[in-house]
């Protein structure tokens, strides 16, 4: 019987190797046929190999070789033996040397694949892709980023079993409790009519290790949500879970610090600064509009609500009387940012709600567009000097309610970054983004909810505001943002059982609810619990920005679609009729379609 383990894979060999007989197995990237001598490109994870076929060495071989097609898996043995002068192939790491098949035999055959295996150039559209997703792993890049996910999960073992950390494994059927996003529920055929939730995050577990005395725990843990989803979120996601107890804020942060330049350092070579910069989530909302700012570039925002109530500009007038925010950007050197260009970021806006843009190009010491009329002299040179405007800069303006006018200018700001080239791809800029507000008005229930989730301690100095004016209150919360992402979030956790149920209430649950959905909880903090905190790293996104693509699918080995399906699996599906009635459960949907 042929033997097929290999003694050396397809990017193993070099000079040094030569003479040597050794035996390789992969797929077939590609077939050569030159005036009898058959050439093959041996291909398997690691790289590839030239083989080559002498007919007057071995006939039964090289008959064999004849009818090889791409993809076709098979084994050989042979001897390694120099190129040919002139014939080395520099590209890649076996290309000085080559393999004389003495023995070749066929593994598995293969159809033609949908799309090119061996040549990643040709574009191929995602949805073929997915669907075939073992054959787009096969081709490379994805399977490159699949490795570096394996390096980063290897070093922040390594790493945090390094200060103490253990890893634990939390439940993956656990409780449904109101945390934000909607649950994936799991019916329990057991207990009829109850029902197991996916864990959005292993938030109470993680707590209740820390009132268990572990002190230090971690877990690179599967968390689910069902939200709707974008370029950088999926249904199901990893998030590398960390908490101590007995610790500051400041402390989980160094330790975090430590563990991403471990990372980059790790996965792609890079050096990153400590100690990271911080900014209190005010200031990030008033320069930048959002909460996870892009800093590799500046264009901060200025708000002029002050400058424009002294125009006549009725557009900023009725914005100020309804209580609206008006801010602007300067676009340095952005007068050569034709009409045309300027409609097309106004339709920009407008995508995204907002009624309008307005503009103001400075050219000789004075603002000109059709807008600047309504501004008054005195008022321009005010403008002017708040915005830092120079000759051959443009002012973009936008005046609408606070949420609309922040979302606009951040959006427009990042995409003419994105359109000049302001960017600098290979620069990072991490900051901790502080102080959140511990609530936020949920304007379609009339209530308070959460801004991250309900365990977040409210700053020390702000718990006196919780009955009289609690929108004002901040939140121990922190979030990791690296060039516009959002890569990380915690917070000190409610210690004290009162003050949690107090929180509850402000949230408004009632007793029962309380009792239903965290009566465990809160009796779990009345048996001594020691102060506490944590943060979670979404490794998916993580691995997205060390990789370089703004795709979060290109680094999940089997993803899904923006529409939460799996195209490889045709998932989700039906499900048989016995199945649904073992789980007492009973649908709309005719009979007829279950199998």
């Amino acid at each position: 019987m042929f033997d097929y383990r290999r003694s050396h894979t397809c990017a193993a060999l070099r000079k040094t190797d030569i003479g040597e007989n050794v035996t390789l197995s992969g797929w077939v990237d590609r077939r050569r046929d030159h005036g009898g001598f058959i050439f093959i490109d041996l291909r398997d994870r690691f790289g590839i190999t030239q083989l080559v076929i002498n007919p007057q060495k071995n006939a039964k071989a090289h008959e064999l070789a004849e009818k090889l097609r791409s993809e076709w898996v098979i084994s050989i043995k042979g001897k390694v033996i120099s190129r040919a002068p002139g014939m080395a192939n520099p590209k890649i790491d076996t290309g000085d040397i080559e393999i004389d098949v003495l023995d070749l035999q066929v593994l598995s055959k293969a159809k033609t694949p949908p799309f090119s295996i061996c040549d990643e150039s040709i574009d191929v559209n995602e949805e073929l892709r997915l669907k075939y997703r073992y054959l787009d792993i096969r081709r490379g890049e994805v399977a490159k980023k699949l490795i570096t996910r394996h390096k980063a999960m290897l070093a922040t073992r390594q790493f945090l079993d390094s200060v103490g950390f253990i890893e634990i494994t939390t439940p993956i059927l656990g409780k449904s409790t109101p945390e934000g996003a909607r649950d994936y529920l799991v019916p329990s055929r057991v207990h009829p009519e109850n029902f197991y939730a996916l864990p959005q995050s292993p938030q109470i577990y993680k707590q209740l290790l820390m009132v268990a005395g572990m002190d230090r725990y971690f877990q690179i843990a599967q968390c689910f949500r069902d939200e709707d989803l974008r370029a950088d979120r999926q249904p199901e996601f990893t998030q590398i879970d960390m908490e101590i107890s007995f610790g500051h804020p400041t402390d989980l942060m160094q330790i975090v610090e430590k563990l991403v330049a471990i990372l980059f350092k790790e996965c792609n070579g890079l050096n990153i600064a400590t100690p990271f910069r911080h900014i209190p989530h005010c200031v990030c909302m008033d320069r930048y509009g959002c909460d996870r700012p892009d800093l590799r570039f500046d264009m901060e925002l200025v708000q002029i609500n002050d400058i424009a109530k002294k125009t006549t500009f009725s557009i900023f007038l009725d914005q100020l009387n309804a209580n609206g925010l008006i801010k602007a950007l300067t676009v340095k050197g952005g007068a050569d940012i034709s009409r045309k260009g300027i409609e097309e970021y106004t339709e920009f806006v407008q995508r995204l709600g907002i009624k309008g843009l307005a503009w103001l190009k400075m050219q000789d010491g004075v603002l000109t567009s059709s807008i600047a009329k309504y501004f008054p002299d005195e008022v321009q040179q005010e403008l002017i000097k708040k915005t830092n405007a120079e000759d051959g800069d443009l002012i973009f303006m936008i005046a609408d309610q606070a949420s609309k006018t922040n979302q606009g200018l951040d959006h427009l700001r990042r995409r003419i970054a994105k359109d000049r080239h302001l960017i600098d791809q290979k620069r990072c800029e991490f900051l901790w983004v502080t102080d959140f507000p511990l609530f936020n008005w949920d304007n379609d229930n009339q209530r308070l909810a959460s801004e991250h989730h309900p365990f977040t301690s409210p700053h020390p100095e702000d718990i006196d505001l919780i009955d009289t004016d609690p929108l004002k209150m901040r939140s121990s919360g922190y979030d990791l943002v690296l060039n516009g992402y959002e890569i990380g979030g915690g917070s000190q956790r409610i210690h004290n059982g009162d003050l949690q149920k107090k929180i509850f209430e402000k949230l408004n649950l009632t007793e029962e609810q309380l009792k239903t959905n965290f009566g465990f909880f809160i009796e779990a903090l009345s048996y001594g619990t020691p102060p506490h905190l944590g943060l979670a790293l979404g490794l998916d996104r993580l691995i997205m920005i060390l990789t370089e693509t703004d795709n979060i699918r290109d680094v999940i080995a089997f993803p899904k679609t923006q529409r939460a399906s799996d195209l490889m699996m045709d998932c989700p599906s039906t499900v048989s009729h016995t199945q649904l009635k073992e789980l007492h459960i009973s649908t709309d949907v005719p009979e007829a379609i279950y199998f």
